[in-house]
């Protein structure tokens, strides 16, 4: 049981231990002396005594108890965390050595080992570094090629969901809904056709032509589905005239090949953290009140697999209804002329919404920014019962519940850098929480979280965190 508890509860717990045993032995002590004096007119006196010394022993223990925590449980709680983030996150830097100069060799014998690993992951980075420029290389002159080629592909897995699309497709869904790898196919084709022609190909095992709409039925697609040969699920082709695209766009193929064999639809709370989908979201508002101010601007990205998703993003400008005040203006630089014409909260809520579906929803200090949106779901037409993460409690949970949890602070701690001019913007934010959550992940599960339901177990225990900062 005691395992389960922070080294500076269970310190706690041990200075409570040794104070009642002492204000024990101490009422023990003078009730027998007292009995020994066998004078009733001393009674007095030896209660006054008694009430001195256990105030005195509990005055030294406290005090003794607040110095250890300070110079020794919260430095060994801040070295395991730094050793943490340099094992798992990637984390370069010299540690902190004077919050732990009270510790003897234990800080240099750490700082050592941390140098050392990072020396190895130097050498290591060098490496993988000059194969992922080979492999950038490959997938740039890959794309061009696709580019080339008047078809545009989809890669689905034997659950229906996206693994690759290229320029070409992505400007296909674009038309539906925001392009997204491990997205249903029917977030964006009507179901049955789609079934059909997948029964059909399982069953003879060759290409099949068919017709599908679109979800909103605005759209119809000549579609051809493909075997994969040996690998799981099938490619979708489709005339890129569809598309929509200007000749000179960007056209990046995006994929993940692991979503192949990605298992099933768990609960969330069984999923492996390396199973899940995250949306990491950021807005920026009128004023700090949820239940009057309103969103101005909202940014997104996506992280999968423990990697942000380069390209599916989502950032809108959005028209509060309400004149944005200049000192709000100042922090964000969202003006009212930049919000004239952006969609309302309504139309921008439900974007976000079909952007974060089958996703755990990630934000750093979640009821804030979930505040605004939950008050209009209804003029959404939504309901947010997505799954919720937060960093300011994943980083109590990593570095303790005492240090300071600011985005800014767990950037720093983390190696993460925001460019200034993107600071306080929706967007910029998202993707510095993104990199953040990116980073903690692995240091999760090298403490035993291996699942979604073990984190928010453990994050429970900070929830008052949450509430002193709202």
């Amino acid at each position: 049981m005691f395992t389960k508890l922070s080294l500076r509860l269970r310190i706690f717990l041990f200075f409570c231990l040794l104070a009642g045993g002492s204000v024990a032995i101490t009422v023990i002590s003078l009730m027998i002396g007292y009995g020994r004096a066998g004078l009733p007119e001393t009674l007095d006196a030896f209660v006054f005594a008694g009430i001195v010394s256990v105030f005195l022993l509990v005055a030294l223990i406290a005090a003794i108890w607040l110095l250890f925590d300070e110079n020794i449980a919260k430095p060994i709680e801040r070295i395991a965390s730094d050793m943490r983030a340099r094992a798992h996150a990637g984390v370069v830097g010299s540690m902190n050595m004077q919050a732990a100069r009270y510790l003897g060799d234990l800080a240099p014998a750490a700082e050592a080992v941390t140098d050392k690993l990072t020396d190895n992951a130097a050498s290591t980075a060098e490496r993988v570094a000059s194969e992922t420029a080979r492999l950038a290389a490959d997938k740039e002159w890959l794309t061009a090629l696709l580019t080339e080629i008047p078809v545009a592909m989809i890669i689905v897995n034997p659950c229906h969901r996206i693994v690759l699309y290229d320029g070409q497709a992505a400007g296909v869904l674009a038309q539906i809904a925001h392009p997204r790898l491990q997205a249903s196919l029917f977030d964006y084709l009507q179901k049955k056709p789609v079934e059909a022609a997948y029964r059909k190909l399982a069953k003879t095992g060759k290409e099949v032509g068919f017709t599908a709409q679109s979800v909103t039925g605005k759209q119809s697609f000549d579609l051809r589905m493909k075997p994969l040969g040996s690998a799981h699920g099938y490619l979708l082709t489709l005339d890129t005239s569809a598309a929509q695209i200007a000749p000179d766009e960007a056209r990046p193929l995006v994929y993940d090949f692991d979503l192949l064999d990605t298992p099933g639809d768990d609960a969330f709370e069984n999923r492996t953290l390396s199973d899940l989908c995250f949306v990491v979201f950021d807005t920026e508002t009128t004023g700090l009140l949820p239940h009057k101010d309103e969103v101005v601007q909202i940014g997104a990205v996506r992280v999968l697999r423990g990697r942000i998703v380069e390209g599916e993003v989502l950032n809108t400008l959005v028209d509060p209804g309400i004149p944005i005040p200049a000192a709000s203006t100042k922090v964000h630089k969202v003006s009212n002329a930049m919000v004239a014409g952006a969609p309302k909260i309504s139309e921008a809520g439900r974007s976000f919404h079909k952007f974060a579906t089958d996703a755990v929803i990630v934000a750093h200090n979640a009821p804030f920014d979930m505040a605004f949106l939950r008050r209009h779901a209804a003029s959404m037409g939504v309901d947010w019962d997505h799954p919720i993460l937060d960093t300011v409690l994943l980083s109590a949970v990593i570095f303790g519940a005492s240090e300071t949890h600011t985005l800014d602070a767990l950037c720093d701690r983390l190696g993460v850098t925001i460019p200034e001019a993107l600071r306080h913007t929706a967007l910029g934010d998202a993707q510095a929480t993104a990199e953040v959550l990116c980073a903690m992940l692995p240091m999760l599960e090298a403490r035993g979280m291996k699942t979604f339901g073990d984190v928010i177990a453990e994050t429970r225990r900070h929830g008052r965190l949450l509430e002193d900062l709202n």
